[in-house]
């Protein structure tokens, strides 16, 4: 995935004719623009059938390397509001026994101990976990935290109740390669009534965007490289979500809440869902995309706070996930898409995302009734 920004060359005059704007220009690449772990495994076995690769593949194996908690680390906007919201309520955490779903290096962990914690378990079935025990041990809170490597499903801790859990379980598209079921599963098997849970709350937004330039490059790409007609993949690029930066100005239209979660109450079949949505126009344009994003929050302490992963927002390492359409959409002000998303784990892996789009568009300018397959993986 690149961090190239899009932005909006072309409007439309809806009382006269399209206004003048340059031509998209077709652009040659490699088509490498995926840094997920699970893609660059992809890239390096090339003699596997892409088709049969899912993230359940190379899901933990990827979170061993220290690359990807670097990333997470240097992701200020994730840190520092998981830092904010355990050290500033010192009253939650004092004298208090924590569990730590997918500890990584260890980060949280070491700060429920600054946050007074009597003791901390982390879990987490990486090889990371290794690298976690001397991190722990060089900052001097190895009596206060004791890391466990496993799954979650599959331990058991020395303990029959923990008072808090806190988990950074939120993956792209919020859901994807998340381990928000593993942290349900903890939730049931271990937090004491009244117990809480860091973070509690989180909801998806969908919207609409202008990106014309980008699905030149990623998408009608594969009419021509190098002089050669490689079509047969287009279609299967337009079934994968792209999950990249997005140009707070190309989005086009208003956004509409699509999942709602609470993790005090939710359960894993509120993971599958079903969500129509409704989104009007801003201005004139052109849609090519829709775009999710969410936002995740820490209300159960004294002052709730959280953070957006939304365009208008700072960066995250999560940035946006883009569902590309096969032909652009024409609207104009005011006018409305209506449409319904689905989600669901897929039956081979539940960790990768089987997507459904419905859209309907009435417009005066075009009109669109269909369905898309997605597969985020």
């Amino acid at each position: 995935m690149s961090g190239t920004k899009r932005t909006a060359d072309n409007t439309i005059d809806c009382n006269g004719t399209e206004k003048d704007a340059p031509p998209p220009t077709k652009k040659m690449s490699d088509g490498g623009n995926t840094t997920t772990p699970d893609a660059a495994t992809e890239e390096k076995s090339s003699s596997t059938n892409n088709d049969s690769l899912t993230s359940k593949d190379y899901y933990f194996d990827s979170y061993s390397h220290h690359g990807i908690h670097e990333e997470m680390l240097k992701d200020q906007v994730r840190t520092r509001t998981y830092q904010m919201a355990i050290l500033n309520n010192r009253h939650i955490f004092e004298g208090k026994i924590v569990l730590d779903v997918g500890c990584g290096t260890g980060i949280l962990s070491m700060f429920a101990v600054q946050a007074g914690a009597a003791h901390v378990y982390g879990v987490d079935c990486s090889g990371i976990i290794e690298s976690a025990k001397r991190i722990v041990k060089d900052n001097g809170m190895e009596d206060k935290i004791t890391l466990i490597k496993g799954k979650i499903e599959e331990i058991d801790l020395p303990v029959k109740e923990v008072d808090i859990i806190v988990s950074e379980w939120m993956g792209y598209f919020l859901l994807y390669e998340s381990m928000l079921n593993t942290v349900l599963h903890a939730r049931d098997k271990w937090l004491k009534p009244g117990g809480v849970i860091f973070p509690d709350k989180a909801v998806m937004y969908i919207s609409a965007l202008e990106d014309e330039q980008m699905k030149y490059e990623r998408i009608d790409f594969w009419e021509n490289v190098y002089g050669f007609n490689m079509s047969a993949l287009k279609e299967a690029a337009l079934k994968e979500p792209v999950v990249d930066i997005v140009d707070p100005k190309s989005i086009v239209t208003s956004a509409d809440p699509i999942l709602n979660i609470d993790l005090n109450t939710c359960t894993e079949k509120d993971l599958s869902f079903s969500s129509p949505f409704r989104i009007q126009a801003e201005r004139s344009d052109y849609v090519h995309a829709f775009v999710a994003y969410f936002e995740c929050a820490f209300t159960n302490i004294h002052k709730p706070l959280g953070f957006s992963t939304s365009p208008q927002s700072k960066y995250t390492h999560w940035k946006q996930t883009i569902f590309y359409l096969s032909e652009p959409i024409t609207v104009c002000e005011g006018e409305e898409i209506t449409g319904r998303i689905a989600c669901k784990p897929n039956v081979g892996n539940v960790r990768d995302l089987d997507i459904g789009l419905d859209i309907s568009f009435d417009g005066s300018r075009s009109k669109v009734d269909k369905h898309i397959e997605y597969r985020l993986r």
